[in-house]
């Protein structure tokens, strides 16, 4: 057995003993698949595909290194077909149609099906994308699509309706130790050439974050450096110096840009400042703008801790400032001094709520005419209409304020922010209960 990558193989099956170590030891049936094991049970729609051999199309949507590509090939080698590839990368409609018409020759005279596999297909423009729709509508061709991206959000809807989506899972950690102990021992991988100390193994797992591919290339680079120095044990120093260091999976332009993103703001709401370090880490290793991540930021403080810790939105906005003025990579460190400020600030979401409801209530039509009383009364003819007549001047009153309704009469008595017991809302709380108390006292 061996394990997921996505590498082209040849339909054939043949193994060049010169290509790279994750192609060689790349599955030849779904029995050598290691992982996915909840798109591979008896009953599932990757076995009915071959062993049914239905004519179904799928979009198979994972990371990296998971068997996006290998699954397709392996599809067309158990069930016979005719196996095309396309890379949206150098594909556009005009090739897109040929394989159609090869493809319905094919059909007619041999009566053969075809697989037509297109890899990063969230590439394709949504015209690409809808040149395939009659094709698959028809039956003509069985689509496998292999993206890194939500499809839902980067597919389009009607061949994503003819398409049954499969999600690829990054491998388990036993699973890529497997992976690594069948490249060590096959013939078709190192063949006993090396062997592997714990250290070493357990530090290949660990940079490969559950991507196939990079654990078998790591290892890769690690074996060919220990053979050179004519060692036949692959240690944790040798392979360290071999493999730099593991490189951070983030694409700032796909989903996982939208989910590390995510993750670092829920980690703020949490109160899980190392959490909430570790993404904003991931998040500067990789590249991303820190304006995008300022801006997170900024409304993470509003929109979780708002006046829980009202100072909370100036180190943000700080932060903000700071990053423009300084620039990257110094700007790292007031970024990192608003995540931990906002990680560790009581939290509160009333005035996400308050301002929630508001909106609601005037979507819903809870509007009505503004008091007379509040009405601008500067402009000539104003008093004439009552406008600002019943006005009473707050600061005219001792405490600054005095009985008087604001609100629109639907609105009478309407509370919108109901401060939480936490941090600076405390006393906000108990000021406001004073506040309302006298604003809708009868007058």
């Amino acid at each position: 057995m061996s394990s997921l990558f996505d590498e082209p193989v040849e339909e054939t099956g043949a193994v060049d003993p010169g290509a790279p170590l994750a192609v060689r030891m790349r599955p030849r049936s779904l029995d050598e698949v290691v992982g996915q094991q909840h798109l591979l049970g008896p009953r599932s729609p990757l076995r009915r595909l071959v062993e049914a051999d239905e004519p179904m199309s799928v979009v198979l949507y994972g990371p990296p290194g998971t068997g996006k590509t290998t699954l397709a090939h392996v599809i067309s080698l158990a069930t016979k077909r005719q196996f095309v590839q396309l890379s949206a990368l150098d594909s556009g409609v005009k090739e897109v149609r040929a394989v159609i018409t090869a493809a319905k020759r094919e059909l007619t005279f041999a009566g053969r099906r075809t697989v037509l596999f297109i890899d990063e297909v969230h590439r394709f423009s949504k015209t690409q994308q809808d040149s395939l729709l009659a094709a698959v509508e028809d039956r003509i061709v069985s689509l496998i699509a292999a993206t890194t991206e939500n499809p839902y959000f980067s597919v389009v809807s009607p061949l994503l309706s003819r398409s049954l989506v499969l999600a690829l899972q990054p491998l388990e950690d036993d699973d890529i130790r497997t992976l690594l102990h069948r490249a060590l021992t096959s013939d078709r991988g190192l063949d006993g050439a090396v062997t592997l100390t714990e250290e070493a193994g357990e530090h290949l797992v660990r940079i490969a974050g559950g991507d196939g591919r990079k654990a078998l290339t790591a290892l890769e680079s690690g074996a060919g450096a220990a053979i050179a120095a004519g060692h036949a044990e692959l240690d944790l120093e040798t392979l360290e110096t071999a493999v730099a260091q593991a490189a951070v999976r983030y694409d700032r332009q796909g989903d996982q840009h939208y989910d590390v993103a995510s993750a670092l703001i829920k980690s703020i709401r949490g109160s899980d400042v190392d959490a909430a370090l570790h993404y904003l880490a991931r998040m500067v290793e990789a590249g991303e703008d820190p304006r995008f991540i300022a801006r997170r930021l900024v409304i993470s403080a509003s929109e979780d801790i708002g006046m829980a810790d009202p100072t909370a939105l100036l180190t943000a906005v700080a932060a903000a400032d700071a990053v423009a003025f300084i620039g990257m990579p110094e700007g790292h460190f007031p970024l990192a001094q608003a995540v931990v400020h906002l990680a560790t600030a009581p939290k509160s979401n009333a005035v996400t709520v308050a301002m929630g409801e508001s909106v609601a209530d005037v979507r819903a039509g809870l509007a009505g005419p503004v008091p007379a009383g509040l009405r601008d009364a500067h402009y000539s003819g104003a008093k004439k209409l009552g406008h600002g007549k019943t006005y009473v001047y707050p600061h005219a009153h001792p405490d600054g304020i005095v009985p008087q309704q604001y609100p629109p009469d639907a609105l009478v008595g309407k509370d919108y922010y109901r401060p939480t017991g936490r941090g600076a809302e405390a006393a906000i709380g108990a000021r406001l209960g004073k506040l309302r108390a006298i604003l809708r006292r009868p007058r």
